[in-house]
C-alpha cells in the first residue's frame, strides 16, 4: 500500500474534517507485490508501473483514482523526481534545488492540468503520457504521479498543505546499462560480545546505471572453521539506488554456548537472470561470555593463593625442625626460594589475564 501524507494542523483544520497520517512511502520499487496506494482520502490503483523502452519511444497508461472519504473531494496532479532511497525502503524526492541525478523523468510525463472532483466512492480514471527523448540515457530512471487535496499555487505559496497518494514510475531505458556494485563495507557493531547476539552491516554501493536488488547469505564460522549459522541477507529484496550506498542489517541471534574468535562471510548476487554478479565481504569479531571466565578466573586464583600460602607455611614449618645455628637449611631454602617463584609468576600471569578481559568488557561490551 502506498501512502504519502503532508499535514498541517492549522489549515487542515479548516478544509478538512478528517485526519491524515503523516507522510510515508513503503517499499515502492522493490516489492513486486505492491497492487495499490491508499490514504485516508484517497486510493490509487495500481502503485507501481515498471517499463522497459527504448529510446524516442512514447507510451500511455492508466491509474485509478477513488475517493474513499465521506465527503466530496477536489483533487489536483502533479509529477515528481526520486533522486535515491533511504535504508528504511523510503524514497527521496527531488525539489527545485537539488541536483540533476540524470534519472529524472517528471520532465518525459503529460498530465491533465484540470482538477478532478469526486464523490464519495466515486472513481476516475486518469490516464498518464510517457514521450522518453531520444537522447535518453540508458538505465534505470525514476519519478511518481500523485494526486493532492491542494492546489499547485497554494503548494508553491505554502498556503496550504494537503495529502498526496501517487503511483510510482520505473523506467529502464535500454541501451549501455550498467550494473556494477561492490561490498563497500562489511562489519559489525562490536568486536567483543559477551553471547552470540551480533548486527552485522553490510553496505552496497551501486555504481552502475540501474536499480539492483542484492540478496544472498551471511555466514559465520567458529575458531576450528566449522559453520555454525547461516543467515539471509535482504529477504525482502530491498533495492540500491544507481549512484548510491545502502546498508542492510543482519542479526545472528543463537542460544547456543559461543566462544572465541568467528568470522562472517557475506555472499551477495545482483544483476538480470542468467547475467547474475556475486559480492562479498568479511569481518572477524569475539564471543567472550565473562559472566562464566570472571568467575573462573576468580577461583583458579583463590586455589592459587590458597596452594601458595599453604606451602609456605608447610616450609617454615618444616624448617623450623632444621635450624642449626639460626640458619635455614641451604635444601629447604631454595625449595622455598623456587616455589616463591614459581607461585608469583602463576598469579601474575592470570593477573594480566584478568585483567585483559576486564578491559575488553569495558571497551567493548
Amino acid at each position: 500500500m502506498l501512502l504519502c501524507t503532508y499535514i498541517n494542523k492549522d489549515i487542515f483544520s479548516v478544509f478538512r474534517n478528517f485526519t491524515l497520517s503523516l507522510f510515508a512511502l513503503p517499499v515502492f520499487l522493490f516489492l513486486p507485490s505492491v497492487v495499490h496506494a491508499q490514504s485516508a482520502g484517497a486510493q490509487i490503483l495500481p502503485a507501481l508501473f515498471e517499463e522497459t523502452v527504448n529510446p524516442g519511444d512514447a507510451f500511455e497508461r492508466k491509474m485509478t483514482v477513488r475517493n474513499v472519504s465521506t465527503s466530496d473531494q477536489v483533487y489536483y496532479l502533479l509529477k515528481k523526481d526520486i533522486t535515491g532511497v533511504r535504508d528504511d525502503n523510503s524514497p527521496m524526492f527531488a525539489n527545485e534545488h537539488d541536483t540533476p541525478t540524470g534519472y529524472e523523468l517528471s520532465s518525459w510525463v503529460s498530465l491533465s492540468e484540470e482538477p478532478i472532483t469526486l464523490a464519495p466512492g466515486g472513481s476516475a480514471v486518469i490516464p498518464i503520457k510517457v514521450s522518453v527523448p531520444t537522447n535518453a540515457s540508458p538505465g534505470s530512471h525514476f519519478g511518481g504521479v500523485f494526486v493532492s487535496v491542494q492546489a499547485p499555487r497554494m503548494r508553491q505559496t505554502g498556503a496550504s498543505v494537503g495529502y498526496e497518494v501517487g503511483t510510482i514510475l520505473s523506467i529502464r531505458i535500454r541501451g549501455d546499462v550498467v550494473e556494477n556494485a561492490r561490498v563497500r563495507s562489511f562489519s559489525t557493531d562490536r568486536l567483543m560480545y559477551s553471547k552470540p547476539l551480533v548486527n552485522f552491516v553490510t553496505r552496497v554501493e551501486n555504481s552502475g546505471n540501474v536499480l539492483i536488488r542484492p540478496r544472498g547469505i551471511l555466514e559465520v564460522f567458529n575458531m576450528f572453521g566449522k559453520r555454525v549459522t547461516l543467515l539471509n541477507v535482504n529477504e525482502n529484496r530491498g533495492a540500491v539506488f544507481p549512484g548510491t550506498t545502502r546498508s542492510y542489517e543482519t542479526i545472528w541471534d543463537d542460544k547456543d554456548f559461543a566462544f572465541g574468535r568467528y568470522q562472517g562471510i557475506v555472499s551477495l548476487i545482483y544483476g538480470e537472470q542468467g547475467h547474475e554478479t556475486t559480492v562479498s565481504g568479511t569481518v572477524s569479531f569475539w564471543v567472550l561470555p565473562i559472566n562464566i571466565i570472571l568467575p573462573v578466573i576468580g577461583l583458579l586464583a583463590f586455589f592459587v593463593l590458597a596452594t601458595y600460602f599453604s606451602v609456605r607455611w608447610h616450609i617454615r614449618r618444616t624448617l623450623s625442625t632444621y635450624q642449626v645455628a639460626g640458619k635455614r637449611s641451604a635444601v629447604y631454602k631454595r625449595r622455598d626460594t623456587g616455589m616463591t617463584r614459581l607461585t608469583m609468576i602463576t598469579i601474575a600471569l592470570l593477573a594480566v589475564i584478568a585483567v585483559f578481559l576486564v578491559a575488553m568488557l569495558v571497551i567493548f561490551a
